[in-house]
């Protein structure tokens, strides 16, 4: 079974604590030895949940939304997606060079054309641009790809 992941990035600590719990249920509901977990890993969502598939003794796939995709994600980031990306037993690429809201949505599509289901931490609001969570719920939608939303209560965004 491939589960993928999109969700919101910058959440608070607290709001972290309270969505890594709800992704770590989330993973335990497949049987570790069929589970691949899809994402881009990206801080936050993307690689708690690609951590948590690797915790329940699942593998992970990456996707990688651009060749500068790395640079444009926070420093403190780096070593935990370096890590991630050496543990994915396939990594996918757009094949774009910029990492733009073009080509994480184009990430994003590729990721719903490898997975059987989609995880989303998601808010439910509108995306707050192109390529954001609810524009990747609703393509998941369109293709006809599950998606379990995951927003625990008490969770908030800034």
């Amino acid at each position: 079974m491939k589960v993928g992941l999109t969700g919101h990035r910058g959440l608070s600590a607290a709001v972290e604590k309270l969505v890594r719990a709800s992704l770590e249920a989330e993973v335990t509901k497949y049987e570790p030895m069929e589970l691949c977990g899809v994402s881009c890993v990206a801080d936050g969502p993307d690689s708690w949940f690609a951590e948590s598939v690797l915790v329940v003794g699942g593998r992970i796939e990456v996707v990688i939304p651009a060749d500068r995709y790395r640079d444009g994600l926070p420093s403190e980031h780096h070593a935990t997606y370096d890590a991630l990306l050496r543990q994915a037993v396939e990594v996918h690429h757009t094949g774009m060079d910029q990492s733009t809201s073009q080509a994480h949505m184009a990430g994003s599509e590729i990721l719903m054309g490898l997975v059987d289901r989609l995880i989303a931490v998601w808010d439910g609001k509108a995306a707050r641009g192109f390529g954001g969570t609810a524009d990747v719920v609703a393509y998941a939608r369109r293709t006809g790809v599950p998606v379990d939303i995951v927003w625990p209560d008490g969770a908030e965004r800034d």
